[in-house]
């Protein structure tokens, strides 16, 4: 029995996430005893990107159109450039995201994940961090943004790339343990 057992957890995504940030996430949530499913807008595989091109395919476990953020305890955004430019085309996607947000529920992105944030509108004030090529994007949607490898604000979890996902994957584990954030909600 792990510290998650009971918890469950949707990772989000589209074709072209980078590999390691959905795969090292999910193993790390897995090891505490979460159930962990792939949430997306495609309804049986999605194919990552693993640094320089197209990687492998991971079944999807619920489809986005039958899932329901209710149902689970956080959300998780893996980037890559692909994936994020996606997602956020997708309102449903948005909306998915934004229902964890006006619940109190743990939102962690990486890399590019922080993205799709943006389109939630539930940025601005926020602390974050991401991948240095999307600062101006978070900026300009009012996070007030740092270059660490990880920073968390009440219960938004978020890092910069690959080599943060020790940092990101401890952090997101802390703050489905603390459960909701009053926080977040605002």
């Amino acid at each position: 029995m792990g510290k998650l057992t009971g918890k469950k957890v949707a990772i989000i995504t589209e074709n072209g996430f980078e590999e390691v940030e959905l795969t090292k996430p999910k193993e790390a949530l897995e090891k505490e005893g979460a159930e962990v499913h792939i949430v997306s807008p495609q309804k049986d595989k999605v194919r990552s990107w693993d640094s320089t091109d197209w990687g492998k395919e991971f079944n999807v476990d619920k489809p986005l159109e039958a899932a329901d953020a209710d149902d689970y305890d956080a959300v998780v955004v893996p980037g890559g450039v692909i994936n994020p430019d996606h997602l956020r085309r997708s309102e449903q996607a948005i909306q998915f995201i934004a229902s964890f947000f006006e619940a109190g529920k743990p939102v962690a992105a990486i890399c590019h994940g922080p993205q799709v944030l943006i389109e939630t509108g539930k940025l601005k004030g926020r602390n974050v961090t991401s991948f240095f090529s999307i600062k101006t994007d978070l900026i300009n949607a009012g996070a007030n943004w740092s270059d660490q490898e990880c920073v968390v604000d009440q219960g938004l979890v978020t890092s910069r790339n690959p080599d943060d996902l020790p940092a990101f994957n401890k952090k997101v584990i802390e703050e489905i343990l603390e459960g909701k954030h009053e926080g977040q909600k605002a």
